[in-house]
Order: C-alpha cells, then sequence, then structure tokens
C-alpha cells in the first residue's frame, strides 16, 4: 500500500484558483491510475480527473477546461490545478492510487478541503 497526504486545499473567491498536491510514500511509477475525487456537504463521492501511467487523461464533465491533472512520477506527487474556480466546487478532495498490476492495491489520500465564496 501506499500512503497519501494532499494538502494546498484552502478558501477562495469564485473565479479563483487552487493547485492541490498528493504526495506518495512510495514511486507511483508503477501505479496504474492516479485520481482525484471529491465529496460536496449532502452529495456522493464524485470522480472528478483521472490520469493513467500511460499518459492518458479523464475529467468530470463539470470540470473539463477548468481543471488539470498532472503526475510527477520523479517527486511521487499528482497534482490537480483548478482555475476559474466555482461555489458549486466546494468540497473536500481526496486522492486516490489504483494499481491493479500485482502487488495489487487501492489507496485514499485523508483529503483537503476546498471551499468557494460566491
Amino acid at each position: 500500500q501506499v500512503q497519501l497526504v494532499e494538502s494546498g486545499g484552502g478558501l477562495v473567491q469564485a473565479g479563483g484558483s487552487l493547485r492541490l498536491s498528493c504526495a506518495a510514500s512510495q514511486s507511483i511509477f508503477s501505479i496504474n491510475v492516479m485520481a482525484w475525487y471529491r465529496r460536496a456537504p449532502g452529495k456522493q463521492r464524485e470522480l472528478v480527473a483521472t490520469k493513467t501511467s500511460d499518459g492518458s487523461t479523464n475529467y468530470a464533465d463539470s470540470v473539463k477546461g477548468r481543471f488539470t491533472i498532472s503526475r510527477d512520477n520523479a517527486k511521487n506527487t499528482v497534482y490537480l490545478q483548478m482555475i476559474n474556480l466555482k461555489p458549486e466546487d466546494t468540497a473536500v478532495y481526496y486522492c486516490n492510487a489504483h494499481k491493479w498490476t500485482l502487488p495489487a492495491f487501492r489507496s485514499w489520500g485523508q483529503g483537503t478541503q476546498v471551499t468557494v465564496s460566491s
């Protein structure tokens, strides 16, 4: 298993930007998918963005064009750059690592709060 620690959350006004970081306790080079999820108050957890080990990315429709996921394998870190933030982006953001090649595992970070004021 890999331990994940998110940082970079905070309070920002609508239209502002934040960059979230997810630091892994070990190499993420062989992890098949690194992802960001979020859970807004009273809502189910939502997949925000994914980046595979071969570089493919995928985004939720609600964040396309505003969020960018990147992974720096040398630093064992995944980022989520968020621009033009909206109040509906307010949520706890979680980093996720999913490795299905052996040894397989799925790990979650503790989350970081993002609050966007109108």
